[in-house]
This record gives C-alpha cells, sequence and structure tokens, in this order.
C-alpha cells in the first residue's frame, strides 16, 4: 500500500470509525448472533490474490458489525467500562503508524521517556506518593493489563522475600499469597504461572458489611503458615472489587503486611482513576504508607482504549532484578550507563508498544478538569439511579456504592433463594436479549445480584433513565 492509498483508504477508515460513533445507539448493545454464524460467513481458506480494500470495509459491515458487542455503545452497563475516545484512538492511531519496538530505551528514547513522564503525570493526578515516581526508588510502567501488573508484582514480592533465590533457583519452599474471595482471578492464575500454585493461594475473610477483607483473619492466616512452615509472600487487597466494587481496608491490611513482612500489592483497576476527583481520594487511604506495588487500568474508566493499565512500585529494585537477563544483542551504551530505563525489565515480555502516546494524547486533551468531570458524572448517574432503586420496594439495593457501580436485586419474597436466583439471573437475561441495554450479574452471600457500571462518555441520564424504566418494565 502505497502513502497516497494510505492516504485515501485511512480517511475512509476515519470517517466509518467516526460515522460508527455518531450511530452506535442503532446497534442492539449485545450481539445477537449464535456461536459459529461469523465464521460461517468467512472463507474457510486465506484469498490467493490482494483484494481491494474497499471489500475489507464491506465484509466490516456485513459480517463483522453484527457480531459486535458494543463497548461504547452508550447503554452499554456490563462489566466496567472499556473507554474509547477521539484522542486515544488517534494516539494509538500514531503509534502504530511509527511502529516503535520500545524494549529498551536505545531502541527508541522517546518512547521511554513519554512514558515515564506520563506516569508521573498519572501519580500527581491521583495523588499518589512520591516515591512512587520514576526519578525516585520506585516509578510506574504502562503494563498491557491489571492480570500482568499482578504477575509482576508477584515475582518481584518472591524475589525480595527470597533475596534473589527465587529467580536463581526457583522455588523450593511452599510459598502463599492472601486474597479474599471478591480479589481478581488474577491473582490465582498468577500464583499458579509463577509456580506458587492455586492451593497456596489463601482466602481471607470479610466484612460481612462492606465485603472488605478481614485484617485480623489475614493475620491468624499469616501466623498459621508461619507455624506450617510456609513463606509468606504477597497479600492483594483491592480498591474497588470486580464483583461489587468493595474497597479492602488497606491501611489495616497494609499495617498486618509490614509487621510480618510481606509484600502488598493494591489492585485498584477499576476504581484507582477515581482518585483524580480529591473528594474520592479516600480510597487510597494507607496506598502511601504501605503499598509495594499499586496499579490502575487508564483502560477502564479513564477515556483511554485497551490496552493500558498502570503500575507503579514504591522499590522497583526487586522487579527489575527478577526480571532483568541481557542477552548480548541487547547490550548498548545506554543501557550499560545505567542512566536509563529499559522498561523490558518491569514487564513479562521483551517487546512492547509505544502506549504511551494514546494516554498522552488524552491528558492533554481532556486536561485534569475535563477527566475529573468525566468521572463526577458517571458517580453521579450511578447514584440517581442507586437512589431510584431504593425508593421501589419490589427491589432490593446493596450498600455502599461510592462509585459507578451499582448492585441490586429484583425481590421476589415468594420463591426459595434458588429460585428467586433463577427468576434474576432469567430477567437479565431477558433485557439483554432486547439488545436495549446489556447488564451483568454476581452472587453475594448466595443471593444473584444485577450490576449496573455507568461509565461511558457517551452515556447521559437519559440513557440511564430509560435503563431503569426497561428493568421495572421487566418485572412487570
Amino acid at each position: 500500500m502505497s502513502p497516497e492509498e494510505f492516504r485515501e483508504f485511512g480517511r475512509q477508515v476515519v470517517d466509518w470509525i467516526a460515522d460508527y460513533y455518531s450511530g452506535v445507539e442503532r446497534h442492539p448493545v449485545r450481539s445477537p448472533v449464535r456461536p459459529g454464524e461469523v465464521r460461517a460467513q468467512l472463507p474457510a481458506h486465506p484469498p490467493e490474490r490482494g483484494e481491494p480494500f474497499e471489500r475489507v470495509l464491506s465484509d466490516l459491515d456485513a459480517v463483522l458489525v453484527p457480531g459486535v458487542t458494543h463497548w461504547q455503545h452508550p447503554n452499554f452497563f456490563a462489566y466496567f467500562p472499556a473507554n474509547a475516545t477521539g484522542p486515544s484512538i488517534l494516539g494509538d492511531l500514531l503509534s502504530s503508524g511509527l511502529g516503535v519496538q520500545g524494549m529498551v530505551w536505545a531502541t527508541s528514547p522517546a518512547c521511554t521517556e513519554l512514558e515515564t513522564v506520563v506516569v508521573d503525570w498519572m501519580a500527581e493526578l491521583l495523588g499518589l506518593p512520591e516515591h512512587f515516581r520514576t526519578d525516585a526508588v520506585g516509578g510506574g510502567v504502562i503494563q498491557d493489563s491489571a492480570s500482568s501488573a499482578a504477575l509482576v508484582a508477584c515475582l518481584a514480592a518472591l524475589q525480595r522475600i527470597s533475596d534473589g533465590q527465587v529467580a536463581s533457583r526457583g522455588i523450593t519452599r511452599r510459598h502463599t499469597l492472601y486474597v479474599s474471595a471478591h480479589t481478581h482471578s488474577s491473582l490465582e492464575r498468577a500464583a499458579r504461572m509463577v509456580g506458587v500454585g492455586g492451593d497456596n493461594v489463601r482466602i481471607v475473610d470479610v466484612d460481612p458489611d462492606t465485603l472488605g477483607m478481614d485484617p485480623e483473619h489475614l493475620d491468624a492466616l499469616i501466623a498459621e503458615d508461619l507455624a506450617a512452615g510456609a513463606v509468606p509472600t504477597l497479600v492483594c487487597a483491592t480498591i474497588g472489587t470486580t464483583s461489587t466494587t468493595a474497597i479492602d481496608p488497606v491501611r489495616a491490611v497494609g499495617e498486618v503486611c509490614r509487621a510480618r513482612g510481606v509484600w502488598l500489592h493494591v489492585d485498584a483497576a477499576y476504581a484507582g482513576v477515581a482518585a483524580v476527583c480529591p473528594e474520592l481520594r479516600w480510597i487510597n487511604d494507607g496506598v502511601a504508607e504501605f503499598a509495594d506495588s499499586y496499579c490502575t487500568n487508564a483502560h477502564k474508566w479513564l477515556l483511554t482504549n485497551f490496552d493500558c493499565s498502570l503500575l507503579w512500585m514504591a522499590d522497583r529494585r526487586p522487579m527489575v532484578d527478577a526480571l532483568s537477563i541481557l542477552p548480548e544483542y541487547l547490550r548498548n551504551p545506554a543501557t550499560a550507563s545505567g542512566e536509563v530505563i529499559d522498561y523490558r525489565d518491569w514487564q513479562v515480555p521483551l517487546g512492547r508498544r509505544f502506549r504511551a502516546l494514546k494516554l498522552w494524547s488524552v491528558l492533554r486533551w481532556y486536561g485534569a478538569e475535563g477527566l475529573r468531570e468525566h468521572i463526577r458524572t458517571s458517580v453521579g448517574l450511578a447514584q440517581e439511579f442507586a437512589d431510584r432503586v431504593r425508593d421501589d420496594p419490589r427491589f432490593e439495593l446493596l450498600e455502599p456504592h461510592p462509585l459507578g457501580l451499582v448492585c441490586f436485586r429484583p425481590l421476589f419474597p415468594a420463591l426459595s433463594t434458588e429460585d428467586a436466583n433463577d427468576r434474576v439471573y432469567r430477567l437479565m437475561e431477558s433485557l439483554n436479549d432486547s439488545g436495549e441495554l446489556y447488564l451483568t450479574h454476581t452472587k453475594v452471600d448466595g443471593r444473584t445480584l444485577l450490576r449496573l457500571a455507568v461509565g461511558s462518555p457517551q452515556t447521559e441520564r437519559r440513557h440511564v433513565l430509560a435503563a431503569w424504566k426497561r428493568i421495572q418494565e421487566a418485572m412487570g
């Protein structure tokens, strides 16, 4: 494709995306296709000869779009938001156009140095401690997802607790990790991948009212494991669990970790970006004093398209020592000088994209003021929805709900818990099948609840009110 052909078709693609956003409400939120339906419309074999790009766009409309669940739809209330915005998309396009492979500073200095600036900007915007900055003992890095961040944190924790023995000799003792029943599954996956094993992931009780981790039970489990000869290695405290946005008491959990010499990883994948608003920074109480690592996702609620997960370390040395291997083909004067960051040592893969460009574009387009407005709008809409649920005696509202997620339960008092759960699930599926909105569910104390997450920049008050009306109508 020549530069002129690229220019011609690039304009068509940008126009297509702009038209998609302006008309996204015309689509059903959740794709109605059946398994295998998309594949059946695609050729069984690759083309022998190249095709005009117009045919690619034609098949995009005819075959692929009907099989897309529209995450940018204003009535997408499922999971957590996965924001994609104009400046972020354009920043990602620039990254693709440059085609940078930023594994070490020398392979593209701007790729590394822009990232250090952007993660330091973000630390400032979120009110994170000074030692998280890249010009201090810690530092930040853009990972692909919070799952990768959890894996890196586990490797760093193993490095520190074993004084480097795990990296060189492997795991020779029983190590233990600590989570609650509401901690993201990526922590158990990380335990499997680093060799700790799923059986050594200990489940800490939660407070029945807040669903936050119980620090006393955590301390008791650590004491029990120490007595059994295990090596307590990492605790994950969550700020905004996936299930309900419960917030673990980071300060109290951190005090246990400090006393026991255990690494504290704070997973704030969804909720952490809310701290751009000063009035919401209470969610990070205890992070500055006790967190060894901290993660939040710009690609969920901060107007930046996937993938863009931010990981900070209080002290980067254990992470770098765990991950740094320098083959001859990567040796260069800048690395040898020790004056630069090589982000290959801050992540699992060697190669890395120029992700900082899209976050940089978002920060410059919206500014701190625009980001705060987006978060506050989402929270305000969610709280209005919660008020309406609370006022309807046919529903039960799960408290607290301080951010953009509301969990609630339609009441069927004449039914057993099992039958009521089935009715709630079927009600949700009927709503999702309608194409008018998309919800997900969770379970708390054996009861099925519906989750409605507000966070898309496309979502307005009218969409939230329409969703509530549709839910009420579904109850009959």
